[in-house]
Formats: structure tokens, sequence, C-alpha cells
């Protein structure tokens, strides 16, 4: 009986001092060197950049109230309607002219970067296709010259 009580007390110490080796704190990392380097200024101001995407079609519909617009356009060869979007940030050019929301107009041949709010379209940049100059009418070459 002396023993089996010695061997329930040799397991049960066994037992306690496994755990108390488990929960030992690991020994402390080294040292950081005395010099670091700065982190960027920009890294901690700016947020991590957005990523654009791109749609391409002609002005459906323009909201004036919402400034926002509708443009049909083609997704993997399926015909959409996207609405997007605008504010104050939102360029707006034709060629090299800057224009209002206002200036845009139905029907209007344009490519739209906007970047996704949630489910909001938010047009960051519009740009205006110049109209297609109409072709040259040639001179037939057998036109007798006076």
């Amino acid at each position: 009986m002396k023993k089996l009580i010695l061997f329930v007390a040799l397991l049960t110490l066994v037992a306690f001092v496994s755990g108390a080796m488990a929960q030992q704190k690991p020994a402390p990392a080294p040292a950081k060197p005395a010099v670091t380097p700065a982190p960027a200024a920009s890294a901690t101001t700016e947020p991590a950049p957005v990523k654009l995407e791109k749609f391409s079609g002609v002005i459906e519909k323009i909201d004036e109230m919402a400034k926002a617009i509708d443009i049909k356009g083609k997704v993997k060869k399926e015909d959409k309607i996207l609405t997007f979007a605008t504010d104050d940030k939102t360029k707006i050019t034709k060629g090299k002219d800057t224009l209002t929301f206002s200036d845009l107009k139905k029907g209007m041949n344009v490519s739209v970067d906007y970047k996704k709010d949630g489910d909001k379209n938010i047009a960051v940049a519009i740009k205006v296709a110049a109209p297609k100059a109409p072709p040259k009418a040639e001179k037939p070459a057998d036109t007798p010259k006076k």
C-alpha cells in the first residue's frame, strides 16, 4: 500500500512540474538596435491606394440633383448600364479641356475611371471622347478640270 501511495504522489509531482514548465515565459527577444530608421511619413498619413476600375460607354441618363450619370456599355460582351456618382473631386475632361458636370449630355461617349464604395460606383475621372471627324469626301479622279 505504501508503494501505491508513493507511486501516486510521484505521478502527481511529475504532472505539476511538467505543467509549470509548459507555462514558463519564453526568453526575452534580443534588444533592438539603438538606431532605428524613421517610418516614412506618407505611410502613416495616406491610406492605401484604391484600385481604380474602368468603364466605357454612352451616357444614357443624367441626374442633376444627385450628380450621377448612367452609362450604357459592354461588360464581357453583355450590355450593361452602370450608375456613377460624382463629387467635387471628380475630374471631367474632353481632350485637354476641363468640363463641368452640367457640360455632360445624353449620348456622349465617355470613359470613366471609378472606385467602388460599398455598392456605389464613385467616378474619379470622366473622359469625354472627342467626336469623330466625318470622312472627307474625295473628288473623283475622272472629273475634268476647267
